[in-house]
């Protein structure tokens, strides 16, 4: 395949992606997840790498930023809603590394993770997921 003709996919592409892997979640999933934002960006924004004490962008592929469903309240007010981030740079990056899935498998597969935490899971409990899967 000849690529010298072909731009990386952009922010937009990345959407498209990470918007149909978002309707292709099973249920109850899909409905528990309705109110969470997708934002795609190419990094992470600094302060966020400094919170998450990350010093290489190209570590971080996805971010869930928001109250996960099991410590939400009626109580609560003011409350942003849930976003789902995925970095551009970052996922195209570990997609040239790994050489093994789909540019859309992967969006979906990072989309999944972060979702994961919208429900509570801890990154330990998301892996354990996968390797059981």
């Amino acid at each position: 395949m000849e690529w010298t003709a072909r731009p990386a996919p952009s922010l937009d592409d990345f959407a498209a992606l990470a918007q149909a892997a978002f309707k292709a979640l099973a249920e109850p999933f899909a409905g528990l997840s309705a109110d969470v934002e997708i934002r795609i960006e190419d990094f992470a924004a600094d302060d966020v790498l400094d919170d998450l004490g990350i010093e290489d962008p190209f570590e971080l592929t996805g971010l869930y930023q928001g109250v996960d469903l099991g410590r939400r309240s009626v109580l609560d007010s003011g409350v942003h809603p849930s976003m789902v981030f995925l970095y551009r740079r970052p996922i195209l990056d570990e997609w040239c590394e790994r050489g093994d899935v789909t540019l859309d498998e992967l969006i979906s597969h990072v989309l999944i993770h972060e979702i994961g935490h919208h429900f509570g899971l801890s990154d330990d409990d998301i892996h354990r997921i996968e390797d059981d899967a």
